[in-house]
Formats: structure tokens, C-alpha cells, sequence
């Protein structure tokens, strides 16, 4: 990747992040109850997995890979640099913030399932449907 599209996806991922923190205010979510956040998280994970399908599917099967690592690498660590930067000092709460906002906490890990996964399971199917013997 070149140094422009590494700047843009991390551009990217801090307006998410900053669109999340808007959407999550005035206390970040805690306002929700513990059903409704687990729901939110249940159709936010849905759509992440569609996204990594779509994304994915229109890159060629020996860029999936490493699009998937980048892909994971910038909508984790800016997140977790941001909501630790907010959460844990601008709020006080240091490290305890990975628990009490644990629908944080799970987003920092289930894309480098979710896309790593996805990936080798779209480049299978494309190394099969290539091998495929003509009938």
C-alpha cells in the first residue's frame, strides 16, 4: 500500500471513531441498557461482516490477505488510542474503561477474526473456483 492510502485509511478510521462518539453521547453509551447494547453489538458485528465480505470480495485473492490485516489494523488500534485517550484520561477511568465499556472492548478484537477469516475464506473459493475442472 502507498503512504497516501495508508494516511486516508487511517483518516478513515478516526472520522468512524469521532462519528461513534458522536452518536454515543452525552455519556458514551452508558445511557443504554445492557440488552440494547447487546443488540446494537449483535447488528453492528452483522454489518461488519457483510462490509469484510464486500470489501474483500473485489480485491484480487493475493491482496486479501494484507488488505485484510491493514483493514483490521486501522479499525482497531486508532480506536482503542482513542477511546483510551477519552475514556481512560479525559474521563478518568484509566484502565477500568476496557470493563465498563466492554462493547468497546470486544470491537478492538473481533475484526482481527472477522476479516483475517473472512479473507482466507473468499480466497479458497476463488482458488477453487480457478481449479474447478471444465465439464
Amino acid at each position: 500500500m502507498t503512504p497516501a492510502r495508508h494516511f486516508k485509511m487511517l483518516w478513515q478510521a478516526v472520522l468512524v471513531w469521532f462519528g461513534f462518539w458522536l452518536a454515543g453521547l452525552p455519556h458514551y453509551y452508558q445511557q443504554y441498557s445492557m440488552l440494547v447494547l447487546a443488540i446494537g453489538c449483535s447488528i453492528l458485528s452483522v454489518l461488519i461482516s457483510l462490509g469484510a465480505v464486500y470489501i474483500l470480495a473485489r480485491a484480487k485473492p493475493s491482496t486479501m490477505r494484507s488488505r485484510a490485516f491493514w483493514i483490521s489494523l486501522y479499525y482497531t488500534a486508532p480506536f482503542a488510542l482513542l477511546d483510551t485517550l477519552y475514556c481512560g484520561i479525559y474521563l478518568g477511568h484509566g484502565e477500568s474503561y476496557l470493563w465498563k465499556y466492554w462493547y468497546l472492548t470486544l470491537f478492538y478484537f473481533t475484526p482481527w477474526i472477522t476479516f483475517p477469516l473472512t479473507a482466507w475464506v473468499l480466497a479458497r473459493r476463488s482458488v477453487a473456483a480457478c481449479t474447478r475442472p471444465l465439464a
